[in-house]
């Protein structure tokens, strides 16, 4: 796949068939629209791209706001790749981008710098100076610009979209299981691992210890089924997130117990995958309460995960990435 930063310097000579968005997340709905994209290219002898934006939006026009993550630029890359995207264009977005009104963005944009033929955009796109264009306005500057514009359905799970919003919501609320849903995969932290204060290796639980990753969404502080892949393996294991409250608030660390292995991992890269929640935070009122609650919860994790059926245990899409 080609990565393009900025408009190319001529339109491509080919046909291009586009789609725009920062896909955070890379969910259920994002891969049909991806997919689609390369369906309808497929069929016009096109080529399958996707333009989206370096730094998110947000953050431009929303000046201190910090915007948390679903997931790793490499993961992003790795998706539009597996799906089949051709090229991928990142513009830079800046205020000036930001000015630029509905028609001036199609006609500057869309129609001289990428030379489109065909645009596939979820039903509620908006762009534009303001967000103020609507995918009906598309629809009539694209035919003003001799491109088509064909909206995609978006995605239904039970009774609701899958949205990048309703995923961020499930991880806050500790249901990492629908988060995986819509994601079609499990939820993934990394990072290296760092020394702890060894307090679990006393207790019959040792744990490789994280830090948090201040841009990634994070799920609510708790217990859960995880599986860990290190150095291309993938192990089962259960992990807690918080301040561990029993000895006295520390920093907020993700702290995982590989089960049945012992390695020495300090300063080694792990990923920590999100299987299904086992229990939320709790202060226990002494040591021993605390460690009967853990081998509680230890056996209901490796009874979750006996049941897992996802497949691929580890996720296809990222381990080029990870691994």
């Amino acid at each position: 796949m080609k990565i393009t930063r900025g408009l190319p310097p001529a339109p491509p000579v080919s046909c291009p068939v586009l789609t725009i968005g920062n896909f955070d997340g890379q969910h259920l709905g994002h891969r049909a629209l991806v997919l689609a994209v390369v369906e309808r290219a497929q069929q016009i002898n096109g080529v399958p791209m996707v333009l989206s934006f370096d730094p998110h939006p947000v953050e431009v026009l929303r000046p201190g706001f910090v915007h948390k993550f679903l997931s790793y630029d490499h993961e992003k890359i790795a998706f539009f790749e597996h799906l089949g995207i051709a090229e991928l264009v990142i513009l830079p977005f800046n205020k000036e981008l930001a000015s630029l009104t509905p028609d001036q963005f199609v006609n500057q944009v869309l129609r001289d710098g990428l030379g489109i033929r065909k645009l596939l955009v979820g039903g509620n796109f908006v762009f534009g100076k303001g967000r103020s264009g609507t995918v009906k306005d598309l629809i009539e500057l694209g035919a003003e610009a001799d491109f088509s514009v064909e909206p995609i359905a978006p995605v239904i799970m039970g009774q609701d979209v899958v949205s990048s919003t309703r995923i961020r919501n499930c991880l806050a609320a500790g249901d990492v299981a629908q988060g995986a849903q819509c994601l079609g995969r499990p939820y993934m932290l990394r990072g290296s691992v760092i020394p702890g204060e060894k307090r679990g290796g006393q207790f019959g639980w040792p744990t490789a210890n994280l830090r948090l990753p201040g841009h990634r969404v994070l799920p609510a502080d708790g217990v859960y089924a995880t599986l860990t892949v290190f150095k291309g393996e993938c192990f089962d294991s259960i992990a807690y997130i918080g301040k561990r409250p029993t000895f006295s608030e520390g920093e907020r660390l993700l702290e995982v117990h590989i089960f049945d292995k012992t390695y020495q991992l300090y300063g080694e890269d792990i990923s920590v995958h999100f299987i299904e929640g086992v229990r939320g935070d709790m202060t226990f009122a002494n040591a021993q309460d605390l460690v009967r609650q853990m081998d509680h919860d230890g056996l209901r994790a490796r009874e979750i995960l006996q049941d897992y059926s996802g497949i691929p245990r580890i996720p296809a899409v990222v381990q080029g990435g990870d691994f």
